[in-house]
């Protein structure tokens, strides 16, 4: 089977998303981008770099569980991409053990982490967003047993 080369997740993913905005109200393919690219700096392989621009696909309904089963994806990155979506009412410590159960997508998480971090972009969220979020993100680190992401 041939699978998808990186430009083509690239463009199925920013097509997928097509119209949804971040929390700040950015273009959301610019996360994804962003964390493809924290995978890459991080020394992730193509199969995680696919999977960074993937990994929101299916919770937030953009790809259904179906595409990603049938998609021209390795099984690694489709583990990863699952491992990484979070289902409705799930406890994080949950969350945090597939992560942690599947190899690579901790190399996802910890650059999905540091962009959904960012100070800047965490900046023009209202105090109490901001605040929300900075803690939950830290708690998520801490479950993950990741170092503070250096600021």
């Amino acid at each position: 089977m041939t699978h998808l080369t990186l430009p083509e997740v690239e463009s199925l993913a920013r097509a997928a998303h097509e119209g949804q905005t971040d929390k700040a109200g950015r273009p959301y393919a610019e996360h994804l981008a962003a964390v493809a690219e924290g995978v890459r700096a991080r020394g992730g392989d193509p199969e995680q770099i696919a999977a960074a621009w993937l990994h929101d696909s299916v919770e937030d309904a953009a790809l259904s569980e179906e595409w990603l089963a049938a998609a021209a994806l390795t099984e690694r990155t489709k583990a990863i991409v699952g491992a990484l979506t979070k289902r409705p009412g799930e406890p994080p410590e949950a969350y945090a053990g597939r992560i942690l159960a599947t190899p690579g997508a901790l190399l996802v998480k910890e650059a999905d982490l540091g962009h959904n971090a960012d100070p800047r972009r965490l900046a023009v969220l209202d105090e109490p967003t901001r605040r929300r979020l900075t803690e939950k993100y830290a708690r998520m680190r801490a479950l993950l047993g990741l170092e503070e992401e250096p600021r």
